[in-house]
């Protein structure tokens, strides 16, 4: 099954399943749209941390989910931290600089701070990530372009035991919001799922072990966010390690895109995600989150 978008293959980064090993569970994948040479483009950004070090891979598709290019940076030694590549797509040339030697981690393989990563099309800064802005168009001798490229996917791994948390924006310019999810699974009760939005409930599901797949809507920044959530995993997998996953989708148009569709397991939200990613976003219809939450038993 292709993950989104396809650009990240066999020979790319692959974001884990439930079958994959805790060490490979430490990915952020972010999807962003933008154009180039007036046609749009999906531009992928994925940060991995292993035993190795930090990872970094950059790949580019079309609105098809074409496949144009990639840069793929394998956990580094010091001397990878920052770096240049020249590529060949709609028929232009492409630069992807970055530099992390001085970037601060924290938890996650995601820097915080110090640091730039940043696509250049002939000569025009088409996606630049990372606080260090002045020292990457120094860099790369980019001009800004007046439209920016918009986040418009996320994906993510995080595990716990009882919270698991994570920082998300949901739409362009939003708030940053720190959202929590919380079910404690080890007590001999049904558990309880609870999602909280800056420390405020904002959705609750009793009766868990009867309702462990499922989809609500709530409200953010005058946003419906439509959350779908698999569990069945944490609550019937005699496994190790344990996943559910959720989704968190922006609905901008009275179309419900695929909400009403069955979630009969964790790969049909994957799946459904990966295979209309591109063309939800072309109609203007909002950013999509997925977040793999992994138990630790």
């Amino acid at each position: 099954m292709k993950d989104f978008p396809s650009c990240f293959g066999e020979n790319g980064v692959q974001v884990a399943d439930s079958s994959t090993s805790k060490t490979a569970q430490n990915l952020v994948t972010c999807v962003y749209q933008c154009r180039v040479h007036g046609r749009s483009c999906l531009i992928t950004v994925t940060w991995s941390k292993n035993l190795m070090g930090q990872g970094l891979s950059v790949g580019i598709d079309d609105s098809s989910n074409q496949c144009l290019c990639k840069v793929d940076v394998k956990p580094w030694m010091f001397s990878k931290r920052r770096g240049c590549k020249s590529l060949e797509a709609f028929s232009c040339k492409i630069d992807v600089f970055w530099d992390l030697s001085s970037a601060k981690f924290g938890t996650g393989p995601e820097p915080l701070q110090g640091f730039y990563v940043g696509v250049v099309v002939d000569r025009q800064m088409v996606l630049l990530l990372g606080d260090l802005r002045r020292e990457a168009f120094k860099k790369s001798n980019a001009m800004p372009l007046h439209s920016n490229a918009v986040l418009v996917g996320k994906k993510e791994h995080v595990s716990g035991k009882k919270l698991y948390g994570t920082k998300a924006v949901f739409c362009d310019n939003g708030r940053v919001h720190d959202l929590v999810i919380e079910c404690d699974t080890a007590s001999g009760n049904d558990p309880c799922l609870v999602i909280r939005l800056d420390s405020k409930t904002v959705m609750q599901v009793k009766r868990l072990r009867w309702k462990f797949r499922g989809n609500h809507t709530i409200l953010v920044d005058g946003l419906a966010v439509e959350v779908f959530w698999d569990v069945h995993n944490w609550l019937f997998s005699t496994a190790s390690l344990a996943d559910a996953v959720f989704m968190f989708k922006t609905c901008l148009s009275s179309d419900r895109l695929w909400a009403t569709q069955s979630l009969s397991n964790a790969n049909l939200l994957q799946s459904s995600f990966s295979e209309r990613f591109s063309d939800t976003r072309l109609q203007g219809l909002g950013f999509s989150l997925i977040l793999y939450a992994w138990k630790n038993m």
